[in-house]
């Protein structure tokens, strides 16, 4: 792969935050780990140098790559020849209508990516928030985000995202990656982390008054969820109490001690309580 970047004298750009892998065992455990197969529609976004490209048009039904940088063009062209199922789109995926990008793959997909770390986050809650026919991620990210994707509710990488991912379904990490595997080295470590959105979840009254609850649990770690809420909702501090002695939730504690079905519970109140704060 260095050597094909080389005759197309392609330069990496801190800017796009590109890593590449080119591990053929590691590649083909990412497309195993997603459980990727001949009627398996892949979204990848950052197709880089296309190694992970190949691995997963090898298995896929069809396979549609993002990447930002045109200067790979010339790569992408050579690695991916007879890959007649790759599509790869030189467009910014974060500009893309969602909704039409959903429509044009037609029916469910998976996304699988090496994604650049600079929008891990933002990315995959793109999915979670608005993925209408995406079954689920499995995306190779900073090894420190992928601890806070799978977190458990008290714990110090438990947090808002955790929670938005639990509630559309499982996270789980399937291995972690030296970053000796990367070209060029990154400064740390990675892991690939499986979002399923097929099994675990929960159904709430209303996604708003979950994303808003959420954030209110979060808004400042160093506070009592009561005093979160108050200031959230304008609760006064009778109400604000009376919401979590439905839940039996102790007076004092903060809101990374709820797990996120608790959580849940306790937005389905505030949207009783306050509907129109989430029309």
């Amino acid at each position: 792969m260095e050597e094909r970047l080389a005759k197309y004298n392609f330069t990496f750009k801190k800017r796009y935050g590109q890593n590449f892998l080119t591990d053929l065992n590691l590649l083909r455990a990412i497309v195993s780990d997603a459980g990727v197969d001949e009627n398996t529609t892949v979204l990848e976004i950052g197709a880089g140098a296309g190694a992970l490209t190949r691995a997963l048009s090898e298995q896929a039904k069809r396979v549609v790559a993002y990447e930002i940088d045109q200067s790979l063009r010339p790569v992408l062209s050579e690695t991916l020849a007879g890959c007649e199922n790759a599509e790869v789109v030189f467009r910014d995926f974060a500009r893309e209508n969602f909704s039409v990008l959903e429509k044009e793959l037609n029916g469910e997909y998976l996304v699988v990516a090496n994604l650049p770390y600079y929008i891990t986050t933002p990315v995959v809650m793109k999915f979670v928030e608005e993925g209408k026919t995406c079954r689920g991620l499995t995306v190779m990210v900073q090894e420190e985000v992928a601890r806070r994707f799978c977190a458990e509710a008290g714990s110090p990488d438990y947090g808002a995202v955790t929670a938005a991912i639990a509630r559309r379904g499982t996270a789980e990490i399937t291995r972690s990656v030296s970053r000796t595997l990367f070209t060029p080295r990154p400064n740390v470590y990675s892991a690939v982390v499986r979002i399923d959105f097929t099994k675990g979840g929960f159904a709430v009254k209303s996604e708003k008054a979950f994303r808003e609850t959420v954030r209110c649990a979060f808004l400042n770690r160093r506070k009592t969820l009561e005093n979160n809420l108050m200031r959230a909702f304008s609760l006064s501090r009778e109400e604000a109490g009376e919401l979590l002695a439905v839940l039996s939730v102790p007076q004092g504690a903060r809101g990374e001690t709820l797990s996120p079905d608790r959580l849940g519970a306790l937005s389905d109140l505030l949207f009783e309580k306050k509907r129109t704060l989430f029309v």
